[in-house]
């Protein structure tokens, strides 16, 4: 059977992987799991992959297959894994875990390729559409900003002291950043370009958007 244009997979404290056709609601697929809940689930830009992060490991299932067996483990996390994600390749994976570290992976390869110390649980990740840098929360407050190229950290910023950042998002031309924490507040940067080329941010809004901890936070997508 052909698989569908729209793939819609979801995961659940029942320890299943599910895929359906997202215009009919049929399940045609599903994998058992019972090794873990899932956090996270990252579907690759070709629609080859898809990424499940777990506690600790990360698996990797090939979308286009019924085996409920992975293609790839990946094992080095020591603890939750909170956000995963491809290059827009899909040539290499990062991840954040609440061990305090961000990873790089590479598909064609098994191993870790990279990895950097947050110390802190780290909660979110996202990476820069220059496809070079990863922006990291983590549970003390810490935003920070991997270069992959120098293999360092270029920049570190914290909004509140000892408040967990949730949630990062990234406009899609690189030009704005939004972190949300556990006290409801959205903290809105314009980002540029430093002179060693590294990301600068540039405060634009603090907005108190809601009265708990918020989950998520998202900017939209480009104009088509």
């Amino acid at each position: 059977m052909s698989q569908p244009s729209v793939i819609l997979a979801t995961a659940s404290y029942d320890h299943t992987i599910r895929f359906w056709e997202a215009e009919t609601g049929r399940c045609y697929r599903t994998i058992q799991y019972p090794d873990s809940h899932v956090n996270r689930l990252e579907i690759t830009p070709d629609k080859h992959y898809l990424a499940a992060a777990c506690n600790p490991h990360i698996r990797l299932f090939d979308v286009n297959s019924n085996s409920p067996q992975p293609v790839m483990t990946y094992d080095s996390h020591t603890n939750n894994v909170m956000a995963v994600g491809f290059q827009c390749d899909a040539k290499w994976m990062y991840s954040g875990s609440e061990d305090g570290t961000v990873k790089i992976w590479d598909l064609r390869a098994p191993g870790c390729q990279k990895e950097y110390e947050s110390v802190a649980a780290v909660n979110t990740v996202v990476l820069h559409p220059n496809q070079t840098e990863l922006i990291s929360g983590d549970q003390n407050g810490n935003i920070r900003v991997w270069d992959l190229r120098a293999n360092s950290c270029s920049c570190e910023l914290v909004p509140e002291v000892d408040t967990a950042v949730r949630s990062l998002t990234v406009m899609w031309d690189g030009t704005m950043v939004v972190a949300a924490n556990n006290r409801g507040t959205c903290y809105v940067w314009r980002l540029l370009r430093g002179k060693q080329t590294m990301t600068e941010f540039e405060p634009l809004h603090k907005l108190q958007a809601h009265n708990g901890h918020i989950l998520k936070c998202l900017l939209s997508p480009a104009n088509k």
